[in-house]
């Protein structure tokens, strides 16, 4: 964590002085440093920690290029806010290891070794009935909304923000819902294997009908949320990753990003539009690179905008959202959002955390997310239900994409995580006893 500090101080006095390359770069040096370390202390590809401190603060040093007009130079409130996210993060998950698992490398790497304890044909058979069970409602779900609101995104031509006016309020949950399939369908195949042909043929129905969803409603973030959740739970079964799956993988994704790009009528001189780079570069590295920098820009626009706190609102939207309150009472989740442009609506994880308390809600909030990542890897100790690994899968990559949005205060990821409790329930030996 020194380095960490060491670092960030450079960065900072680097963009103050408008070195805004070096001042990314130093940070980006102190993304790897965190993540490697962290790796090497426990041999864990997806530490919890690790991913966060990669993602997180690679992030923000990629966001300090300011390759594009819409960047500015940051509030120091942004940065406190930034470095503080980190720092805290950081020492609330290592003061819980220090206190419950010791101090030594040996107890680290005792930690976080992966197993599961109980890898029954029964436990499979009610998984695959799960999977069936959401693909069925997800279809279901997505043709209500395809004849309720009379189109479907893939097949609205010339219309940019088809997939923005595809929700049905409520049933959407459910036709997105699909994209825990493949992550199902991977902890399915490590439990049984090959030794059923005509489940294994079932399993990849079912994954090609879950991934059909997010193609059929042109949603890239969906698409992308299967591809990874279904990784980073082979990651975590398998204990290791073939780098030819891998190549293979992100080519097959690239080439799907693209055609939904296509499809979403965004052509490159509408994106070049939006983006406002300051040179010219090619689509495919500006537009990853504004989805990764302009949300930390918007947590700046929201700091220097700001004019009073939401005192706990903006991240109770899931409670207002799912019990339909926000219906009844609109105002509830009536907010101005504080962005660079209306198109970029991308946030970073901390952004409600903000509105709400400001300083000292990314403080609390930085905390509670470093304690319950702690939490659910001293969990991962022994595996009696193999929709754990799920669970922190999706956690996983909540970390892994803390750049991007809100996900705590976002109602679809709790809705992810309610399905998956219910998942969890019905795939459990307690709860249905075989005759």
């Amino acid at each position: 964590m020194a380095v960490y500090l060491v670092c960030y101080i450079i960065s900072f006095i680097l963009a103050r002085q408008h070195f805004y390359m070096l001042s990314g770069l130093v940070l980006i040096t102190a993304a790897l440093w965190l993540y490697i370390k962290d790796y090497r202390e426990t041999g864990n590809l997806i530490h919890l920690r690790g991913l966060f401190c990669l993602f997180f603060v690679g992030g923000q040093g990629i966001s300090c290029f300011k390759l594009s007009r819409l960047q500015t130079d940051w509030d120091l409130r942004t940065w406190v806010c930034l470095g503080l996210a980190v720092l805290t993060f950081w020492i609330v998950f290592e003061v819980l290891h220090r206190i419950y698992d010791g101090w030594s490398a040996a107890d680290m790497q005792s930690v976080y070794r992966f197993y599961a304890s109980a890898e029954s044909p029964l436990q499979a058979k009610r998984l695959l009935h799960s999977m069936a069970a959401l693909v069925v409602i997800s279809f279901l779900a997505f043709f209500f909304e395809a004849w309720k609101l009379g189109f479907v995104p893939l097949f609205s031509y010339g219309v940019p923000h088809a997939y923005s006016y595809f929700h049905v309020t409520g049933l959407h949950y459910l036709t997105v819902s699909c994209v825990l399939v493949p992550a199902l369908s991977v902890i399915y195949f490590c439990i049984e294997g090959g030794r059923s042909r005509g489940r294994l043929v079932c399993m990849l129905l079912a994954d090609a009908a879950a991934v059909a969803i997010p193609l059929l409603c042109v949603s890239r973030s969906q698409l992308l949320f299967a591809v990874l959740l279904a990784l980073i739970t082979y990651m975590q079964m398998e204990h290791q990753l073939n780098p030819i799956y891998v190549v293979f993988a992100l080519a097959g994704l690239i080439m799907l990003y693209i055609l939904l790009t296509i499809a979403r009528s965004h052509d490159t001189a509408y994106l070049n539009t939006v983006f406002e780079m300051k040179r010219h570069l090619p689509i495919f590295v500006t537009q990853p690179y504004i989805y990764i920098a302009n949300n930390y820009d918007n947590f700046d626009c929201l700091v220097k905008g700001l004019v009073k706190h939401s005192w706990g609102m903006k991240m109770l939207a899931p409670f207002w959202t799912l019990t339909g309150l926000k219906f009844l009472v609109p105002s509830l989740t009536a907010f101005p959002y504080y962005v660079t442009k209306e198109e970029l609506t991308t946030l970073t994880m901390f952004y409600d955390a903000y509105y709400d308390f400001g300083v000292i809600g990314v403080f609390v909030f930085s905390a509670l997310l470093g304690a319950a990542a702690y939490l659910l890897m001293r969990m991962m100790r022994q595996v009696q239900n193999p929709i754990t690994y799920l669970l922190y899968a999706q956690f996983a990559l909540y970390m892994l994409l803390s750049f991007f949005t809100t996900w705590f205060s976002n109602p679809s990821t709790w809705f992810y995580f309610a399905v998956t409790a219910v998942v969890a329930f019905l795939v459990s030996h307690k709860v249905i006893v075989s005759g």
